[in-house]
């Protein structure tokens, strides 16, 4: 009874429903044209990162490359600081219509237990493109060290827990946590001693006053060329590409341990599917092409797309992994 008189309700005011239906198609033709059409101008990437770091650099590649592929320019804008948070806004006050995206990370999967409010949920206020690249980090000792491998610096951990240190950059980077994770996979006692950079690290590792060193393949990548740093270990779960023999931390016997960083690209929720279609599919070619992997591995960088809901799970299993490993390392929201 109450459907009829809610239809003789908007009868007698002249609106049919046929008349509705066609007045909201008439509203959402605009903009499916418009997502059609997409892109017509300039889009804008936000990066959460400084120029000249992995992220910026692989950003670069891509959108060069994908600016050639659907015509129009993407520009990189940088909004270092704040792990993130100013960055993500500033994507989120932008209208959802694929012209302001932003770049995230394994950082971000961080930062949601790392800070007491972000202000913004990644996993619901984003809707995922896709992964743009995949990167491992590297623990290294110093050249003539007495640990020249990692399976002796675990046993020389544990014969004497609490004298030897492991360096890395600032408290709750991805490398600070896997130094943390590695703890608690490899069963030893080390001091995590945390630096400002990672020229500051390397340089306590050449001085000896740390033992070894988790960087990004960058980072090490000269100091291994010159014979200055040993590579004992890569974080991932299979070796990498461009240091095929060094093992995992795993083979090394590390326990059941990885840690792989990523950047990928989102947008904001409610952003029309089409154009989440059109940047996806453009983004699978472009990072395939030869010579965009061969520049993105010569930085360390495996360029590898993915489809929205992979990259979705994946950030959703790294806010859940590297909670637990805050958490159990008793480090306090920022």
């Amino acid at each position: 009874m109450a459907d009829k008189r809610e239809r003789y309700i908007l009868s007698r005011r002249g609106v049919s429903f046929a008349g509705m239906a066609m007045l909201a198609a008439a509203l959402l033709l605009p903009q499916i044209a418009q997502a059609q059409n997409y892109p017509n101008r300039p889009v804008r990437l936000i990066l959460p990162f400084g120029a000249g770091g992995v992220a910026d650099v692989t950003a670069r590649l891509v959108t060069e490359k994908l600016g050639e592929k659907l015509g129009q320019r993407f520009v990189i804008e940088n909004m270092a600081g704040a792990g993130g948070i100013n960055a993500a806004r500033t994507v989120l006050s932008a209208p959802a219509d694929g012209y302001t995206l932003a770049l995230l990370s394994n950082g971000t999967a961080i930062s949601v237990s790392l800070f007491k409010s972000l202000g913004f949920n990644p996993v619901t206020d984003f809707v995922p493109v896709s992964s743009m690249g995949y990167f491992d980090f590297i623990f290294v000792t110093q050249a003539g060290s007495r640990y020249p491998t990692l399976a002796e610096f675990i046993k020389a951990a544990k014969e004497k827990p609490g004298t030897l240190n492991v360096g890395t950059i600032n408290v709750g980077s991805t490398q600070n946590l896997s130094a943390q994770l590695f703890k608690s996979t490899a069963g030893v006692d080390v001091t995590i001693v945390p630096f400002r950079s990672s020229p500051d690290v390397l340089i306590a590792l050449l001085r000896g006053d740390i033992q070894m060193a988790i960087e990004n393949y960058t980072a090490v990548q000269s100091h291994i060329a010159d014979k200055a740093a040993i590579a004992v270990a890569s974080s991932g779960t299979i070796r990498t590409t461009f240091l095929p023999d060094v093992p995992t931390v795993k083979e090394a016997g590390g326990g059941d341990f990885e840690a792989r960083s990523w950047n990928a690209i989102f947008a904001p929720k409610g952003t029309p599917p089409e154009v989440i279609k059109t940047l996806n599919a453009a983004l699978r070619e472009v990072l395939e092409m030869p010579d965009l992997k061969k520049r993105a591995l010569d930085l360390g960088i495996e360029a590898k797309a993915s489809s929205p809901e992979e990259i979705l799970d994946r950030l959703k299993a790294d806010i859940d992994k590297w909670a637990d490993v805050i958490e159990r390392a008793g480090i306090a929201k920022q």
